[in-house]
This record gives structure tokens, C-alpha cells and sequence, in this order.
């Protein structure tokens, strides 16, 4: 009976490792220690992807060991912005999907498994996250219903939605635009006219850092 447990309990561990074949996450980072290890923990619970690669901006905090610690290939760029380590990071991946995520956001356990179940649609092309903050603001509650509003209808995306896109669409698109803002908006803005696009629940749990300490 333990032998029967055991067996069906490895089974289950296979199912989540088949579904994270052929995703690559892409971290772009700068003084990250203090975030990523959370975000990175909940990125092993989501299962192993095939490939994780942290490209990094010039960090002098402990981000570059503390990303080798979770196995992590480390890419340092020349350039600090967000747009060019992303794309940096995609130019030296080799998974079917793409999957880009923000340093300081959690994914949920569930996350590569509903990625590769939206992404088996021939016609499906990428998509995104619902987002939470871990602030108690209500007008950040409110911003992230209108984003999911704005997700569903349109299809465009910010970054800490955990944006993911087929290689082969990225690709064509030539990545992120060397954008200092919003360079994740208007590529999943061109990625609207170039498939179906799905917006995923449970949604990705962003930091709130940004918006100053909690009430």
C-alpha cells in the first residue's frame, strides 16, 4: 500500500515537471536581495522550469549569489534597463515559451501548469497573469481589477503581470522595445495583432515597495 502511495505521489511530482517543459523564466534584476529569494522560492514550488536565467543590471547587494544559490544561470548586462536584460535573457534561452517575471513577484503553485495548458492551443500565442499587491491600499485594489478588465478585453499586459509569449512570436516581434517605461505595454500591445492571447488566474502577488510604506 506505502509502495502504491509512493508511486502515485511521483507521479503527481511528473505531471508538474512535464507541464514546465519548454518554459523559460527570464528575471531581469538590480538590487534585488531583499525580494528575489521569495520570488524565486515560488518559482521551485511552481515546479522546475526548463530553463531560469536571472540577467542582472549591475547588483552589488548579493543578488547575483543569491540567484546561483536557487540554481539560476546569471547573465550581468552592460546596460541596466529592464527591456534590454529581458531581451538579453530571451536571446540566450531556448524553451518554446517564454515566461518574463519581475524580481520582486510571486507566482502562484499552479502557474506552469496553466501556461502549458493555455499555450497547447495552436492558435494561442501568450498572455499574462491577474496581479495582487502586498499592500492593503484600496486604490491598488482597484488598479489591478481595471488591469484585469484591461487584460481580458485587450490583451495588453503590464510586466508584473508575469507577461508570457511563444519564442517564435517574440522573435518576430524583435522582443521588448528599448523602452526606459512601458516597454512591456506596448510589446504586448503588438502582441495583440498576432494571436490569442489569455490573461491566467490565481493571479501573481507583486510588491508594493513602489508606493510607499503600509498605512
Amino acid at each position: 500500500m506505502g509502495s502504491r502511495a509512493g508511486l502515485e505521489q511521483r507521479q503527481r511530482r511528473n505531471i508538474v515537471i512535464h507541464s514546465t517543459k519548454g518554459i523559460s523564466v527570464i528575471i531581469p534584476t538590480f538590487s534585488e536581495a531583499d525580494h528575489l529569494p521569495t520570488t524565486l522560492k515560488s518559482v521551485m514550488k511552481a515546479g522546475r522550469p526548463a530553463e531560469l536565467t536571472v540577467v542582472d543590471g549591475g547588483s552589488a547587494d548579493g543578488t547575483i549569489n543569491i540567484a546561483r544559490k536557487f540554481g539560476a544561470r546569471v547573465l550581468e548586462s552592460n546596460i541596466r534597463q529592464r527591456a534590454a536584460q529581458m531581451n538579453l535573457g530571451a536571446s540566450q534561452s531556448h524553451g518554446e515559451t517564454l515566461f518574463f517575471l519581475h524580481g520582486d513577484t510571486q507566482i502562484p503553485r499552479t502557474a506552469f501548469e496553466a501556461v502549458h495548458r493555455w499555450m497547447r492551443h495552436p492558435d494561442a500565442i501568450g498572455g499574462a497573469f491577474a496581479r495582487r499587491f502586498d499592500h492593503p491600499s484600496y486604490f491598488l485594489k482597484v488598479t489591478c481589477r481595471l488591469a484585469e478588465w484591461r487584460g481580458r478585453l485587450s490583451g495588453w499586459f503590464l510586466g508584473d503581470q508575469a507577461i508570457f509569449v511563444r519564442r517564435s512570436i517574440f522573435e518576430r516581434l524583435n522582443g521588448f522595445p528599448p523602452w526606459e517605461i512601458f516597454e512591456d505595454l506596448e510589446f504586448s500591445r503588438r502582441m495583440a495583432g498576432e494571436g490569442r492571447r489569455r490573461l491566467l488566474r490565481p493571479p501573481v502577488l507583486s510588491s508594493g515597495r513602489r508606493f510607499g510604506k503600509h498605512p
